[in-house]
């Protein structure tokens, strides 16, 4: 999953976006509302985190900007304004979550999965379809040919953009999207060489090839 953090605190920036990247996910991290919202116009992102204490327009402006132009991105408040009118103004305004400094990264980890499984329309903690199942805390992977199979972070990551739209085909330039943030140079086969390694831990069939558009995982049984 590919996150944008919003944050202008350089000390807390650097701490969450080690946080993310140790747990598998993509982040791109920009520090003040005109990028925000720019790199949101030119990017698909799966969530967004959120400080509300921003340089120029601070983040319950950059929210209204975002749901305005009914973008639906989920979008996680990170803050250290404890105020009644700050908490309603964000979730009336649009955040699915307000998450009060200072917090665990454990903790933001487990705000983002809920905020991922509402958004999906799903309570239940694991991703599966029928035929493969992912667990997002553990990265562990179960199908009917192997079971609790640990994943690398990237495998992780690809096997979940996946799950997240079973029957949805997503192009290579899609996964890479969700894999990488901005300044990582990406190789050319390492969509293939991720997909080539799930199916080999958990069976041929758990993802397929959509010939000249990209790869899928089935819709469930």
């Amino acid at each position: 999953m590919r996150i944008l953090l919003v944050e202008d605190d350089t000390m807390i920036g650097e701490a969450i976006e080690g946080a993310l990247k140790d747990a598998g996910y993509a982040v791109d991290w920009v520090n003040n509302d005109l990028t925000a919202l720019a790199a949101l116009a030119a990017q698909a992102y799966d969530q967004v985190l959120l400080d509300l204490g921003l340089p120029g327009r601070d983040g319950l402006g950059v929210l209204e900007s975002i749901r305005a132009q009914d973008n639906p991105v989920p979008l996680l408040i990170i803050t250290a304004r404890n105020s009644l009118d700050d908490r309603l103004r964000g979730l009336d305004g649009g955040a699915d979550d307000y998450l009060l400094k200072p917090f665990e990264m454990a903790e933001l980890l487990a705000r983002m999965r809920a905020v991922m499984r509402r958004k999906g329309g799903t309570a239940a903690p694991l991703l599966g379809n029928g035929v493969v199942s992912l667990d997002p805390v553990s990265k562990q992977a179960s199908s009917d040919e192997a079971q609790d199979v640990q994943l690398s972070n990237r495998e992780f990551g690809l096997l979940q953009a996946l799950l997240i739209r079973p029957g949805a085909i997503l192009s290579r330039s899609d996964l890479e999207d969700r894999l990488y943030g901005w300044g990582h140079e990406v190789e050319s086969n390492a969509v293939e060489f991720l997909i080539h390694s799930l199916r080999k831990k958990l069976g041929s069939h758990i993802i397929k090839n959509v010939r000249g558009m990209g790869w899928m995982v089935s819709r469930g049984e």
